[in-house]
């Protein structure tokens, strides 16, 4: 069963998410942030990482190039609405520090699991 990190900083978004992955069967960890996310990563391995890129401390651009560093072979998605700066769309700069997959919000499920799937290589969660 693949692991799916999560790190929003909106406790309403990551209970969201957690709970379409968890459907759909993969094993889900949350974070608030990413200098959390950082830690939960290491601690326990994901292997994948959906991440925001606005959120305050650790924003997302800095915790895909860290987690991309530290884990290189590491899947990540980037999220976002935009942000106080929605003139500049910062989801194809998230790829150039390492997410291979970029989804706006909001989204629906079909979407989301789409890009988990495409993510992780089209691979689905074994159901045991």
């Amino acid at each position: 069963m693949a692991r799916i990190l999560v790190i929003d900083d909106e406790a309403e978004i990551r209970s969201v998410l957690r709970e379409a992955l968890e459907a759909a069967g993969y094993e889900v960890a949350v974070a608030e942030d990413g200098a959390r996310g950082l830690e939960a990563q290491r601690a326990r391995p994901a292997d994948l990482v959906i991440t925001d890129i606005f959120m305050p401390g650790k924003e997302g651009i800095e915790t895909i190039q860290e987690l991309h560093e530290e884990f290189p072979g590491l899947r990540i998605i980037a999220m976002s609405a935009g942000g106080t700066l929605r003139t500049l769309d910062y989801l194809p700069i998230a790829r150039e520090f390492g997410a291979v997959r970029t989804i706006s919000k909001p989204f629906d499920n079909d979407t989301l699991l789409a890009a988990v799937r495409e993510a992780l290589g089209g691979s689905t969660p074994s159901r045991s």
